[in-house]
């Protein structure tokens, strides 16, 4: 009878050993596949250079439940993630626990959606890229002003604004800079294609120098329909020879982005990018310039303007003239529209 009892007994030991077993097994499952998130909607993960084990974890306890976390890190010594943390931008939504780490480990990212801002300055354009990449601005801008790391993309650090389309690319968080650069190289030659390149030449200019000329009508107006005028009055000017006398590159070559207003003192600044004193085009851009400043002066209005001035509705828009006299009456009436309203 003895006997009998124990083993009933062990049987049912063995019985809750073995349900305790699926048990455990079953919310290990549940825990590695649920939702590792307790926030709503998609959450962001940036893993950096200096980012260890620890500080990963750190990042991960702002949206993670905690309840999950233990198992998260049992995965990760398991699975030696704490030695093989790779840097990276991670989107995290409804992933489990072990679909995380599979993702962390082997450095599964989400793209950046990067669109390139038509920004002014250099400098501009460091600060943007260091917000939305894993990149430096400081050693962005020291590239950007070497001649001979521009010389590498076939650019100057005057000429370099040109190299940068402002379309929108997807591009991985954690890509260096030298690969940034060969990656809008290469957008660039794409950008420039068989078309736009024949269009350039038909208008007597290179293709730094049409994006140069188009940084220029970007500044001048933001109205998209008037720019092929403008590139046309412009291209009517260089012909001619005679000086551009365009506005925006006296506030360029000041660094005085907000002034309303141009006075003659203004004009005598010496700057290579003082189309006043200098004939022909700046240097280079004066901004990052859009694809329709652009397209404007490849596809500019044949006419025989050769002024314009600022319409005295401020609707944005211009007066075009084709003599001297004519212009300066378009510019006394928007002198006159701009004291009316005592912008200095």
């Amino acid at each position: 009878m003895a006997k009998k009892k124990r083993k009933k007994t062990s049987k049912k030991y063995i019985s809750h050993i073995g349900l305790s077993l699926i048990l455990l097994a079953t919310a290990l499952i549940g825990m590695a596949f649920i939702p590792i998130s307790g926030k709503d909607g998609k959450q962001i993960l940036y893993i950096d250079n200096n980012d260890n084990a620890d500080s990963v974890y750190e990042k991960m306890s702002v949206f993670c439940k905690p309840y999950v976390m233990p198992l998260f890190k049992t995965g990760s010594a398991l699975l030696s993630y704490e030695e093989n943390i790779r840097t990276g931008r991670y989107e995290i939504d409804n992933d489990g626990a072990l679909t995380l780490l599979r993702k962390l480990r082997n450095g599964t990212q989400t793209p950046v959606r990067l669109t390139i801002p038509c920004v002014r300055t250099m400098e501009q354009l460091a600060g943007f890229l260091s917000h939305k990449l894993m990149l430096d601005s400081t050693d962005v801008i020291n590239s950007l002003n070497n001649p001979e790391h521009c010389s590498q993309y076939g650019y100057t650090p005057e000429t370099i604004p040109a190299l940068f389309i402002p379309n929108t690319y997807d591009i991985y968080w954690n890509t260096g800079w030298e690969k940034f650069m060969k990656r809008m190289q290469d957008e660039n030659r794409k950008f420039w294609n068989e078309e736009r390149m024949s269009k350039a030449e038909s208008a007597g200019l290179t293709e730094d120098e049409v994006v140069t000329l188009a940084s220029i009508i970007d500044e001048e107006t933001s109205n998209n329909g008037e720019k092929p005028d403008i590139a046309g009055m412009y291209l009517n000017r260089l012909e001619k020879g005679i000086p551009l006398q365009a506005d925006p590159t006296i506030k360029f070559a000041m660094k005085k982005f907000h002034l309303r207003r141009i006075y003659n003192k203004m004009l005598d600044v010496k700057s290579p990018y003082n189309t006043y004193r200098n004939k022909g085009l700046p240097p280079g851009p004066i901004r990052i310039a859009s694809v329709a400043g652009i397209d404007a002066v490849l596809n500019h209005t044949d006419h025989n303007y050769l002024y314009m001035c600022a319409k005295e509705d401020f609707s944005g828009t211009h007066n075009f003239a084709e003599t001297y006299e004519e212009h300066l009456r378009n510019a006394k009436k928007y002198t006159e529209a701009l004291n009316k309203r005592n912008i200095k």
